[in-house]
């Protein structure tokens, strides 16, 4: 299958995935619109309310009302229908904002420090990086500094046979500093130039794994310059406004510089990605729709702006 194939096949099935979210969100802007004669204040209450019913805030909502608003002023809009166009615009323009693909360096050892609570896809998420980036022409070592959960071990162990990228790892309850430290000790012989590490994902409010990831972040600056190069934060796309708090959580303790969304596949909360660029403005590395190696993707805002307002073929 030749790239451009493969392509088109994310974007179909990125489509179908917004099913869900394009239904909340559109079906109601359309109900909205359909029939007005005018464009009144009436319009645009009852435009704010179905917005922020479909999850993408009350920023995003505000500065969308503001754009509309004021194309009117400069009649710019003359009818209903074409709101739906402002509406596109002002989501691909967020979005594009955001936009912003990881690109790892020629030289040197590039370390990801992966974080984010358990369920949200994360030991998936890092074997299908580690997969990539070994097709990409990179020597890849994952490491598993979740020493809390025998089971976040054994996850790994699998993603680490299935794609062929060796694992550190030590036994359940160690020190994740010191799985850390012998992850970049290993890098440093040779043995690989970029580190992607799996950390604790337990309740996002516990600060003793704020904490423990603290400590991480000194040992591996310690040990190697500027690392970790990247903090990924992967939110679940599923859980709407908690995906939104744990966005704060992270950033506010351990200084996010990238998000993977996943599991937007059928959720019908999508459109919380708008209100997470809109209101922390962190980098939206890539996006996930699916189970399958090739089914997470760097993200493209433009992409998912179509996706969202196309039908998706059955």
């Amino acid at each position: 299958m030749s790239i451009f194939q493969k392509k088109q096949g994310f974007f179909e099935k990125l489509k179908r995935g917004l099913a869900k979210t394009r239904d909340l969100l559109l079906t109601d802007v359309n109900d909205i619109i359909l029939g007005k004669k005018e464009i009144d204040q009436e319009l645009f209450d009852e435009l704010e309310e179905a917005l922020i019913a479909a999850d993408v805030g009350p920023a995003f909502t505000a500065e969308l009302i503001e754009r509309m608003t004021d194309s009117v002023r400069r009649k710019e809009l003359d009818s209903p229908e074409r709101l739906k166009e402002v509406l596109r615009n002002t989501m691909k323009a967020i979005l594009k904002k955001n936009e912003a693909p990881l690109v790892l360096p020629k030289n040197g050892i590039f370390t990801i420090l992966v974080v984010g609570v358990n369920g949200t896809g994360k030991t998936t998420t890092i074997g299908k990086l580690a997969h990539q980036f070994k097709e990409q022409g990179h020597s890849v070592l994952m490491v598993a500094a979740d020493t809390f959960r025998a089971a976040a071990i054994e996850q790994l162990a699998i993603w680490s046979q299935r794609v062929g990228v060796p694992l550190i790892k030590q036994k359940m309850n160690s020190d994740p500093s010191a799985v850390v430290f012998d992850a970049i000790a290993a890098a440093k012989t040779g043995r690989a130039d970029v580190l992607i590490v799996d950390t604790a994902g337990r309740l996002h409010t516990q600060v003793n794994l704020m904490e423990e990831m603290k400590k991480m972040k000194r040992v591996m600056s310690r040990e190697l310059p500027g690392a970790p190069h990247e903090v990924l934060l992967v939110l679940d796309a599923t859980t709407g406004q908690n995906a939104v708090s744990q966005a704060k959580m992270f950033s506010d303790s351990v200084g996010v510089t990238g998000l993977v969304l996943t599991k937007l596949d059928g959720t019908s909360k999508g459109g919380v990605i708008l209100r997470i660029a809109k209101e922390y403005n962190i980098p939206i590395r890539y996006i996930g729709i699916g189970e399958g190696l090739d089914d997470l993707r760097e993200f493209s805002s433009e992409d998912f702006v179509s996706a969202l307002f196309e039908q998706g073929n059955s």
